[in-house]
């Protein structure tokens, strides 16, 4: 597939995702993997000699050959209709990212806080992996912040930069890399050396992407006029607080931009109490996200359109 037809795929599955989000279940790749790994468990437990951290390379392999598969065939079915084979491969790549799902779900909290607080630690336990049923009003706030920024390298950034560098397989490897790190790459005893592939996989993935990622919010900050300075440094000096090596550069970011503290009792404190969180807080962290994400596909496509430039001219 050409350079720009991969550039037109994207912007469409851009698209795509902000007008209808999520395919539906049945047919999402996302639920696909799921349902792999639960019938993946089931050989493993049947069979408990096998080599665990092996047995997760083997999955996170096959999974990749297999949706790769897949695409390859739906584009080899569709090759004759050159507009219906960009459709379809669209529509394959929106689901490998989610933009209108993160900020909306996001939002969901934030005006279940204004209700109720039972109903908002409920709809936060769908974001995170964290227990939530007694967290304050304070940590629920920092924990829809702490998933909503750490996701824009996950759910927006990465897959995005995967495709432009490798099509549209890239978005489908990248994306398979991450479920299966979010399902299975855990350190409790279950899951550790099953995840462990996986897992290593993700953090060697996101590691330009997070960077990059925390740097679009410093940016996305100073156009909003938030203080982008103590973005900077904030970013700088807490990044590396966090387990993973990747997601704490842009929270720290965020924190900093915003003059909050984001915590997660037990593992990490990034930012400085300089403001109190509250719901608009998450609003404001919307706003950066929207901006950051704006910023990442100005500048992506820019350098995608500058690189298909310097090659034809060589």
């Amino acid at each position: 597939m050409d350079p720009l037809s991969i550039l037109g795929i994207i912007f469409i599955a851009v698209i795509i995702d902000l007008l209808f989000g999520e395919l539906p279940s049945k047919i999402h790749p996302v639920v696909f993997i799921g349902r792999i790994i639960v019938i993946f468990n089931k050989f493993k437990e049947k069979y408990p000699r096998i080599n665990k951290k092996i047995a997760g390379a083997f999955l996170t392999i096959s999974l990749i050959l297999l949706l790769s598969a897949i695409f390859a065939v739906l584009i080899w079915i569709f090759k004759f209709n050159y507009l219906l084979m960009i459709l379809i491969s669209s529509i394959l790549l929106s689901t490998t990212f989610s933009i209108k799902l993160l900020i909306s779900s996001a939002d969901a909290v934030k005006n279940d806080l204004n209700i109720d607080i039972e109903h908002a630690r409920k709809s936060v336990s769908y974001l995170v992996s964290r227990d939530t049923s007694q967290l304050s009003y304070e940590k629920i706030i920092s924990a829809v912040i702490e998933t909503l920024t750490e996701n824009i390298t996950d759910s927006v950034v990465s897959p995005i930069i995967y495709t432009f560098i490798f099509g549209i397989l890239g978005g489908i490897t990248y994306r398979v890399v991450n479920t299966l790190d979010a399902m299975v790459g855990y350190k409790d005893p279950k899951n550790k050396n099953i995840g462990w592939f996986p897992a290593k996989l993700d953090d060697i993935l996101n590691y330009l992407p997070g960077r990059f990622t925390g740097i679009l919010i410093i940016m996305a900050a100073f156009i909003l006029r938030f203080d982008w300075r103590n973005s900077y440094n904030i970013m700088m000096r807490d990044a590396k607080k966090t387990p993973s090596p990747n997601s704490g550069y842009p929270m720290a970011a965020t924190a900093g931009a915003l003059g909050i503290q984001l915590i997660k009792p037990g593992c990490y404190k990034l930012g400085d109490p300089i403001n109190n969180l509250k719901s608009e807080t998450i609003t404001e962290t919307i706003q950066l996200t929207k901006i950051s994400i704006i910023l990442f596909l100005m500048v992506s496509a820019f350098l995608f359109l500058l690189f298909i430039i310097l090659l034809t001219n060589i």
